[in-house]
């Protein structure tokens, strides 16, 4: 059951994962086209700072998934309904806590952006702040409810929900922005669809997985127990917001609501870019940490580690080398004319990003063994460095200067220092995971280097043309990358189904 639940949450994310990428492609251009570059870089900028609520998390939502998993794998049923009941009283409070935050920001709104705002565009940053704060407020105690479905490993259900969501929110968003309707209409959206989802969550749990809450003796061990799990989680959680939400709110209040667009562009994409690796880490938390508490081999571990780095290794080389080749005029057909610096921005994240996310197994596996504390010391170090280095960049170099800043940091902190340290500390056979990625690598980077050179100055003038130029480098790559990049075992994630496919076909 379980296993069948994690291949199919993985098969179920990835299709989360196009139908994303197909909806961006469809929707995205048409809501930067009817919000215009102003309105996109307000409602972006106020998505940033209103991000940072979701610190108040504090990690516990991590925990949640692994001290349910670790529950089930001991037979402690009771002490799980203890735990849910603990910690929804501890999520209302930190709701509570999030609407007070988020209202000192909405009251401070000029105080922050007046530079570069106008009085209207102050006022519908307000707005839209006051609906994410109340989102935000009620999605924590809510929130309980998806972690324990993941640590049941129920990942079907969790996608189909995520499909629906993606289906609808789309189709309601196309037909309120062609009524004229704006960002503070799609804020009312999201959230109502939002809360929709997080209910639903509840009632499965509810009525399927026939989940208590036990309110008897709040438990203070507990909290402090995985209080200090979660810390480092959080610190995790404080670098990630100065990353990818930093860098609009110094735009913002340095340069201008149009650097805030264009710098949002490149972070739609980082985003994406990132899902299509985290999606296969997110379902392995429990079977990690059902591994640590049955005291199975490292080795096993490794492997998994360097299996899971391949077939992320696989998705991330095709998009990397292929944006490279065609991302400067995808940007220009799919965004507009105004949004050419996106390409360079986008492709130092996409530089800067490989090495981690086809080692994000790594962070599950620090999970598991609750090993996190030398990785947040380290990315909180980094992180706070490249605060400083957008700030003092950003003012003379716009968007370039805060991927720079990032892209450093994501090199040195998990790039150079984290291999080291996994090595070293956690026996996870490093050289060897070079070694196989390094071998795969060969036809990504032939690929995208001669690409570059031969695209770096055509003008694609279409969707049509760009979709020819497009099948016919995946016509070329695609059968090389079979022959020298892929193991048997990757060969047969895909052969398999289809030779089921065909056997099915014939009947």
């Amino acid at each position: 059951m379980a296993v069948s639940e994690i291949k199919a949450g993985v098969v179920l994310n990835y299709a989360i994962l196009g139908l994303n990428a197909l909806t961006g492609l469809l929707y995205t251009p048409y809501m930067l086209r009817m919000l215009g570059q102003n309105e996109y870089g307000i409602y972006s900028l106020a998505a940033s700072v209103i991000a940072y609520l979701s610190l108040l998390d504090f990690g516990f939502g991590n925990a949640i998934v692994r001290y349910t998993s670790k529950y089930r794998a001991e037979g402690k049923t009771e002490e799980q309904y203890k735990l849910f009941g603990t910690f929804t009283i501890v999520y209302a409070v930190l709701g509570l806590i999030a609407f007070v935050v988020g209202l000192s920001l909405y009251y401070n709104v000029d105080n922050l952006f007046d530079r570069t705002m106008s009085s209207a565009e102050l006022d519908e940053t307000r707005i839209i702040m006051l609906l994410m704060i109340v989102n935000i407020a009620i999605s924590f105690p809510l929130g309980i409810y998806g972690g324990i479905i993941t640590a049941y490993e129920r990942f079907v259900f969790v996608r189909v929900v995520g499909i629906i969501r993606i289906l609808v929110q789309t189709a309601v968003m196309v037909g309120i922005l062609y009524l004229g309707y704006k960002a503070v209409a799609m804020v009312v959206v999201q959230t109502l669809i939002g809360i929709i989802a997080l209910l639903v969550n509840l009632v499965y749990c509810r009525s399927k997985l026939r989940v208590r809450l036990n309110f008897k003796g709040f438990n203070w061990s507990l909290i402090k127990e995985i209080s200090a799990y979660s810390f480092w989680i959080f610190l995790n959680i404080i670098m990630d917001r100065i990353y990818w939400s930093t860098g609009q709110f110094v735009l913002g209040a340095t340069v201008s609501t149009v650097a805030v667009s264009v710098y949002a562009v490149a972070i739609t994409f980082q985003g994406i870019y990132m899902s299509y690796s985290t999606s296969i880490a997110s379902v392995l938390l429990p079977r990690f940490t059902q591994l640590e508490v049955g005291n199975i081999c490292s080795k096993e571990t490794s492997n998994l580690f360097i299996r899971t780095g391949r077939l992320q290794f696989i998705i991330l080389s095709l998009i990397t080398s292929g944006f490279i080749v065609f991302g400067k005029n995808f940007i220009r057909l799919w965004a507009g004319e105004g949004y050419a610096e996106s390409y360079y921005i986008t492709l130092l994240f996409f530089a800067s990003l490989i090495i981690p996310l086809i080692q994000n197994t790594g962070i599950t596996i620090l999970q598991a063994r609750n090993h996190l504390r030398f990785r947040s010391l380290v990315y909180i170090v980094i992180a706070a460095v490249t605060l400083l280095a957008q700030i003092l960049l950003a003012p003379r170099y716009g968007g370039i200067g805060c991927a720079w800043a990032i892209a450093g940091a994501l090199i040195l902190g998990q790039g150079l220092i984290m291999n080291i340290y996994y090595y070293r500390k956690e026996a996870l056979d490093i050289p060897e995971f070079w070694k196989q990625i390094l071998k795969m690598s060969f036809v990504p980077m032939l690929f995208a280097a001669f690409g570059y050179l031969l695209f770096e100055k055509v003008e694609i003038k279409s969707w049509m043309e760009l979709g020819m130029y497009i099948s016919g480098y995946l016509i070329l790559y695609m059968p090389l990358f079979w022959s020298f990049s892929l193991n048997n075992y990757e060969k047969d994630l895909l052969r398999v189904p289809m030779n089921r496919l065909r056997t099915a076909l014939r009947r």
